[in-house]
């Protein structure tokens, strides 16, 4: 067996020397949501990738375009969760999300810009999602999404699926967020769906998450949702941070870490003036280190205290081989880079995002190969090879202690906290490291090079690739395979490719109008303490 889990690791390795030679390197009111479509200044627009990379990227990007398609029931519009790799309709999952919707949506919009499927056909096919979606059951006064749907019929789930355990319906602030993205860039890519999609996302008030209390010196922070009907959830806390419609049951959690993905919720609440400008600096870039009261994060940060619109903000990083990064919760790609997709914080925050972005996708990149001597990179939540769905990143790059592990051991690194905590010796060898595709396709903007050579070596160096594109993860050493189809993480990679293929033509629909009258000037001000 240990012979057998070398053999993976050294294919890997061995693919991925042979691409480089081969490769060249180069609380308010919500206010009225905002249709303008002029930018307040124009954006430099995405560099068109070597003719040989586009023939790859295209191939790709129809390949993943046909998982999507395979995954949407023809009568309701919706996606299921996830499809085996076979691509038949009876290997499709009986549930779906907010998150799986939305991604159908954009992704439909980049198989039109690529030319896979017709203007009328993309329009019939949104038109059809669309109306399910004004038909769902939803929480009226926020006007949020239930977290999980019937694919088929629509109908709010009760009972898992999969298990037949009990489900009390929650309303995610993050899921929302996502749905709502998707319903902003369907209005703005075909103006003839602007008003269904218009009257959807109107109602959606993410001021109905908004704590202002919660690190209220320096902002506020959301909550991670909420159920209308009280919970089994013993650390839920009733209230309603609109007063309108009775009081709901929030998580016990707020989203304190400001590099992960539920700021995309917050960038809408901004952005729509339901949730104050103040809260951009409500969260933690990383937690303070003057004592040991933060010492049960991963390692003690590096940085200064500084101060934006009256709000006291940490500037905090953590070093990793020789560089300071502002960290993700967990150290998964995808909490770091799917917002980006989207919104071009590297471009309007230059000194902060436009440093952070290239260092993380480059320090996972290290992990994968020096650190724990994969040969193959990109860690982030994902199937597992094994069975089931796993949280998979680079335990340093995250700030819970635990981080998310790359590997099946679960392999941690019990870094010291200055003299507050001793850590333990870093380890000698990793296990059966889990790579997904969708990483190195959310890093193609910052290291498309390394990218394109990660994507060729997975392809070739197992049986990673179907009609669907890539499989949803790969166990490297062990060579296992998780044959299954994600409408999440299939949908990251359609955005990924529309931006580098359709000049960044997800950018161009989101981060306009409001988004970026309100974003631009924030992300402009502040300067992370992150460096190479």
């Amino acid at each position: 067996m240990r012979v057998r889990r070398m053999q993976g690791a050294l294919i890997c390795a061995t693919t991925a020397v042979a691409v480089t030679m081969g490769t060249a390197a180069v609380p308010t009111a919500p206010a009225q949501a905002d249709r303008s479509s002029v930018q307040a200044e124009p954006q430099a627009k995405k560099k068109s990738a070597k003719p040989r990379d586009r023939a790859i990227l295209r191939r790709y990007a129809r390949d993943t375009w046909r998982s999507m398609d395979a995954m949407t029931d023809k009568q309701s519009g919706l996606p299921a969760d996830n499809v085996g790799g076979t691509l038949l309709a009876g290997s499709r999952s009986e549930f779906t999300s907010p998150t799986n919707i939305g991604a159908y949506l954009w992704s439909t919009v980049v198989a039109r810009d690529l030319d896979f499927i017709s203007g009328s056909d993309a329009r019939q096919r949104m038109r059809r999602t669309l109306n399910t979606v004004a038909g769902l059951e939803n929480h009226g006064p926020s006007g949020m999404f239930y977290n999980w749907y019937n694919p088929s019929t629509g109908a709010k789930l009760r009972i898992w699926p999969e298990s037949g355990d009990e489900l009390d319906p929650f309303l995610s602030s993050v899921d929302n967020a996502w749905l709502a993205t998707a319903l902003l860039l369907t209005s703005r890519a075909e103006p003839a769906l602007a008003k269904k999609a218009d009257a959807i996302r109107d109602r959606m008030d993410f001021g109905f998450y908004y704590n202002e209390k919660e690190n209220e010196l320096s902002g506020g922070q959301i909550r991670g949702g909420f159920w209308d009907e009280q919970p089994k959830d013993t650390a839920a806390v009733k209230g309603n941070y609109r007063g309108r419609g009775p009081d709901v049951w929030y998580t016990g959690h707020h989203y304190g870490a400001f590099n992960t993905e539920p700021r995309m919720a917050s960038y809408l609440g901004i952005a729509e003036g339901q949730i104050p400008r103040k809260h951009y600096f409500g969260t933690h870039r990383t937690f303070q280190n003057e004592n040991c009261d933060y010492s049960w994060t991963e390692t003690k940060a590096v940085g200064e205290w500084d101060e934006y619109l009256g709000m006291r903000v940490f500037e905090g990083a953590l070093p990793y081989r020789g560089v300071n990064i502002v960290p993700t919760w967990g150290g998964s790609m995808f909490e770091a880079l799917m917002v980006p997709l989207f919104v071009p914080e590297e471009k309007w925050g230059k000194r902060s995002w436009g440093v952070n972005h290239p260092l993380y996708v480059e320090a996972q990149i290290k992990h994968g190969l020096r650190e724990a001597d994969y040969g193959c990179w990109g860690f982030s939540p994902s199937n597992n090879p094994a069975g089931g769905y796993r949280e998979y990143g680079v335990d340093q790059l995250g700030l819970q202690p635990e981080g998310y592990n790359s590997d099946q051991e679960r392999t941690t690194v019990d870094q010291a906290y200055g003299d507050c905590r001793e850590g333990s010796p870093a380890p000698t060898e990793y296990g059966d490291g889990v790579v997904t595709p969708h990483a190195s396709f959310l890093a193609l903007r910052y290291k498309h090079n390394k990218a394109m050579k990660n994507l060729q070596a997975i392809k070739t160096s197992f049986d990673a690739y179907g009609r669907g594109g890539f499989y949803d993860a790969v166990a490297v050493r062990s060579g296992q395979v998780s044959k299954k189809y994600l409408s999440l993480d299939q949908g990251m990679i359609m955005a990924a490719l529309g931006n580098e293929l359709a000049g960044d033509n997800m950018r161009d629909y989101v981060a306009k109008g409001s988004v970026e009258r309100k974003l631009r000037p924030l992300m402009r001000m502040e300067r992370f303490s992150a460096s190479p």
